[in-house]
């Protein structure tokens, strides 16, 4: 079969210009989408989805990509649309893509042609509601995407560093969609085109609205207010837990916020789509390129682009990611026929090299709710599938991803298929099989294994959500077993987090200690990062763990950040004396010397341990083949304090 060129074909896009309206005979678009995002035609980006979704339906959607928000005149290239304006700042949050944790501003942007930074304001969202709504007043403004999902209540700002109202709030728009958008898109524009008012459109599970008046809103649970929340942090925490319970779609309730004299309606979240329905959106035409008129490569793009999206949800339980916020905890799975249709699309494209780069979601090895109850009841409100410990009720099953891998591997065109997204090896080591570890190291990984441990430290890991570290450890040790056994000379390369709440000095040394007697050395370290919609954010700002109340040691200075990350890195020179520093505050000077447990040697000027000679000596692996890979843990190589 031919390969199929890079289509230059505006036609077969979404109209983006007024000519290309005209060439399609359009008058009036029903809605126009504003993206902070280039235009990318690809399923792996949500505005493509909910556009090719709408136009599924019957409705026009034209994109207005990245425009200039200095002034209202960019926001009628496309003319007043018939039904709405749609809004989403893009893929990530604008202020995660704009700033480092570190509250540094990044210097590119991979959703943007080649990289370039600056092509979208800080808090897109709200900034592009206002200039459509001066573009055109009286055209409803809704909202979506994952900023407007993760910032629905009042929320605790880390660049402001306050508790800010809700998007819908402080961007004047008329409603918000939440999570997984493509049912209540569909729904809000039949209403609209129904006749309906927004106003009157309050009905929709999914989405979020401001009122006035509660009368005609029935079946809620009324939570603290912004107000309470801004100025009290334990009602923040419990406003946040209730929020965290009720993210159900079968059991969740309707919630309300008071924002001064209004009030925010949360509906109950939308139900997530049926297997059917998920293949029938991942069917839709998408081109699967960016839009012809770019002249540079979307760097977003590369890695995704001969990807499959296999599942939806996530009930993995890390309380640093707002996964579960915003999908939910109940898998979603397309089928094996929709998979292999997609995979043999890949096939044909003309850039395609033989490898399918990743199967996966938000967890690669979830292809099934955690178990039978959550269809029928919902998720557990107070109870985790996954964390620190697992429910006994989890039924692990890897056999349809198995058979999913092995199709995929025989279609025509794929040499391999690899598995990136990520796969909890806790759910692996639960697995009373090993058949799946078996086949991912026999055919789906590539030199190396990336895994998310997170940390070492077991009072650091119970709040992170994360597997008890003897578990990461047994995992390590089978998963290099079994290479050892079939003759493979495979790396595991695990994350670690810095700075996340719980963390003190000595849990950073019980880690710097892991990384040494496990042969490590992380070039890059990631502090955790306070993002909108984690529990890690919550005890972040509050101080508290809000699932149990109790108090929750915070990093947040600079000084103490930067001396955990310089234990993780003591090996590097220029990090030596902070680590020194780190230890000593620790009570840890037994780990400064020349020993073979010691981390740094001691300060002695410019005498033996600061020359070059035993900088080199001492740093001899550090730009070794695997400087950043895991070997097998051996015993007494180490101990947990």
């Amino acid at each position: 079969m031919a390969k199929q060129a890079k289509t230059r074909d505006t036609s077969l896009f979404l109209p983006t210009t007024a000519a290309e309206l005209s060439a399609r005979g359009i008058g009036q678009l029903d809605f126009v989408y504003i993206i902070g995002d280039a235009y990318v035609d690809h399923p792996s980006f949500g505005p493509a989805i909910i556009s090719r979704v709408l136009e599924s339906h019957g409705y026009t959607v034209g994109i207005l990509s990245q425009p200039d928000w200095h002034s209202a005149e960019a926001f009628r290239r496309l003319g007043r649309p018939r039904l709405a304006f749609l809004i989403s700042a893009g893929n990530i949050d604008s202020m995660v893509n704009h700033y480092t944790s570190a509250k540094k501003r990044r210097s590119s942007d991979a959703y943007t042609p080649g990289g370039e930074a600056g092509k979208r304001p800080d808090r897109a969202t709200i900034v592009y509601a206002n200039r459509a709504r001066e573009a055109y007043r009286g055209v409803p403004v809704i909202l979506g995407g994952i900023e407007a999902s993760l910032r629905r209540f009042a929320h605790y700002d880390y660049w402001d560093d306050k508790v800010r109202r809700s998007i819908l709030s402080d961007s004047g728009a008329d409603l918000l969609i939440y999570g997984m958008g493509e049912r209540q898109i569909v729904e809000i524009a039949d209403a609209l085109a129904g006749g309906l008012p927004t106003e009157q459109i309050t009905y929709v599970n999914g989405t979020c609205y401001m009122t006035h008046s509660l009368e005609r809103v029935y079946e809620y649970e009324t939570i603290e207010s912004y107000e309470a929340v801004a100025r009290d942090k334990n009602a923040y925490a419990a406003a946040f837990m209730a929020q965290y319970r009720e993210q159900d779609a079968i059991r969740g309730k309707r919630l309300v916020q008071p924002h001064g004299d209004a009030f925010l309606v949360v509906n109950p979240p939308a139900a997530p789509l049926t297997t059917e329905e998920l293949d029938a959106v991942y069917e839709l035409p998408y081109t699967r390129e960016p839009h012809p008129a770019y002249q540079k490569e979307i760097p977003a793009l590369f890695e995704v682009k001969f990807s499959l999206t296999s599942c939806r949800g996530c009930f993995g339980a890390c309380s640093f990611c707002a996964l579960t916020f915003h999908q939910g905890r109940v898998i979603s799975a397309r089928s094996h026929a929709s998979l292999l249709k997609e995979a043999a699309l890949l096939a044909q494209q003309e850039d395609f090299k033989g490898n399918i780069h990743d199967v996966g979601g938000p967890t690669a090895n979830f292809r099934q709710p955690a178990c039978k109850k959550q269809l029928k009841s919902g998720v557990c409100a107070d109870r985790q599938c996954l964390g620190f410990d697992h429910c006994k009720n989890l039924e692990v099953d890897h056999r349809d991803y198995i058979a999913l891998l092995e199709k995929l591997s025989a279609v025509p065109g794929v040499k391999r298929v690899f598995v990136r997204s990520g796969i909890r090896y806790d759910y692996v080591m639960y697995d009373k099989s090993d058949a799946f570890l078996r086949t991912l190291i026999k055919n789906h990984v590539s030199g190396q294994l990336k895994v998310a441990p997170e940390h070492v430290s077991d009072k650091v890991l119970r709040l992170m959500g994360k597997p008890a570290s003897a578990l990461y450890d047994r995992f390590v040790a089978k998963y290099m077993q079994l290479n050892r056994n079939m003759g493979k000379e495979q790396y595991i390369v695990p994350y670690f987090m810095s700075s996340h709440p719980g963390s003190d000095l000595s849990a950073a040394v019980e880690l710097a200690e892991y990384l040494k007697h496990t042969g490590q050395r992380p070039e890059q370290v990631q502090d955790f990062y306070p993002t909108p919609g984690t529990l890690s954010t919550c005890m972040y700002y509050t101080g508290l763990d809000p699932r149990t109340g109790e108090r929750v040691y915070v990093p947040k200075s600079a000084s103490e950040k930067a001396m955990q990350r310089a234990l993780m890195q003591y090996f590097m020179p220029q990090y030596r004396d902070l680590a020194r520093t780190a230890l000593q505050k620790a009570g840890r000077e037994d780990l400064i010397g020349f020993g073979k447990h010691a981390l740094v040697p001691p300060r002695m000027g410019k005498q033996a341990a600061d020359t070059p000679q035993e900088c080199r000596r001492r740093n001899e692996n550090l730009h070794g083949k695997h400087r950043n890979t895991q070997r097998t843990p051996r015993e007494g190589t180490h101990k947990r304090r």
